[in-house]
């Protein structure tokens, strides 16, 4: 369950986590103050192997407990899904931009402040961001496997949440399309354990390119966030290096709130969400990593 206090004097949500940490003003209205929550007891045969898989589906029916989902499992035949793991975002089925919706129609609140999560898999994890988080919002979840975005919007329309809408479709080909033409400002980027596409003749095939960051550094509003996620060093490290080159335009959180805390490499020490994704919850169980970043847009206004 989690626990939430008011902040006297700035008039914002905290988190009432053990570690009592909260944001400043200009971070709280773009990031989830929900920091931590208590995590789930990470349990591992003696052996190290074994049955992970069947926990790790558990672990993330726990995690995401308070969304009901499992109920709607039968509900339209859209429960288990089979999906392929890996898809060919460069495959010409995928390179056609997708039509931009009526935003109106698609949010009740057409000019709030919009998250993207690209490459949201099965979109719990937006979902939850959307039922949870206290401050309004809307979230747009992007993803290229079909299948996924029908069962996710199926989900989105049981619980009647108005404040959150997925797309199929290829980020590389479609955001600068979509979120040029959203009313509000974009406040909020997340790409969180993309595919990541071993072979190096694959690597073209990686999300985070530089069209897709410069579309990013040119949407995101002023003191907008990008919270990128790896469980992959190699992925993680290509991901950071792209917005390393830009620290002209963007700063690694911990320069502006020593509350995020990094370890020796630079890597943030929680995920700042209040929320692990499903691969998140499966990469722990299977004792690897999460490499974490998370960068501010500069304030030019500010800074000049």
């Amino acid at each position: 369950m989690l626990g939430f206090r008011w902040s006297g004097g700035g008039g914002a949500w905290c988190s009432a986590a053990p570690d009592g940490l909260g944001f400043p003003s200009s971070l709280r209205r773009s990031i989830p103050t929900l920091l931590q929550r208590p995590s789930l007891t990470l349990l591992r045969s003696p052996d190290g192997g074994g049955g992970g898989a069947a926990r790790s589906a558990d672990v993330v029916e726990l995690e995401y407990a308070d969304l009901n989902l499992k109920d709607l499992y039968g509900a339209g035949h859209l429960g288990q899904v089979r999906i392929r793991q890996h898809v060919n975002p460069l495959s010409s089925a995928f390179s056609a931009p997708v039509q931009v919706p009526d935003w109106k129609a698609v949010f009740q609140g057409s000019t709030l402040p919009l998250m993207v999560d690209i490459g949201c898999g099965s979109g719990r994890f937006l979902i939850w961001l959307a039922k949870n988080f206290p401050e309004p919002r809307n979230y747009l979840g992007l993803e290229i496997r079909q299948k996924l975005v029908q069962r996710s919007q199926f989900w989105v329309n049981e619980l009647g949440l108005r404040n959150i809408y997925f797309m199929f479709a290829n980020a590389s080909v479609s955001f600068e399309r979509l979120v040029s033409s959203y009313p509000g400002p974009l406040t909020l980027v997340s790409t969180l354990c993309p595919d990541p596409h071993f072979k190096k003749r694959h690597h073209k095939r990686r999300v985070l390119q530089k069209p897709l960051v410069d579309s990013i550094s040119k949407n995101l509003c002023m003191e907008g966030q990008v919270f990128l996620q790896s469980d992959v060093l190699e992925v993680a490290l290509d991901m950071r290096n792209q917005f390393d080159a830009r620290l002209d335009e963007f700063e690694h959180i911990d320069t502006i709130d020593p509350n995020f805390l990094c370890d020796t490499q630079g890597w943030l020490l929680h995920n700042p969400m209040g929320i692990r994704t499903e691969r998140e919850i499966h990469a722990e169980l299977e004792g690897a990593k999460i490499f974490r970043r998370m960068y501010q847009k500069r304030n030019r206004r500010l800074s000049g």
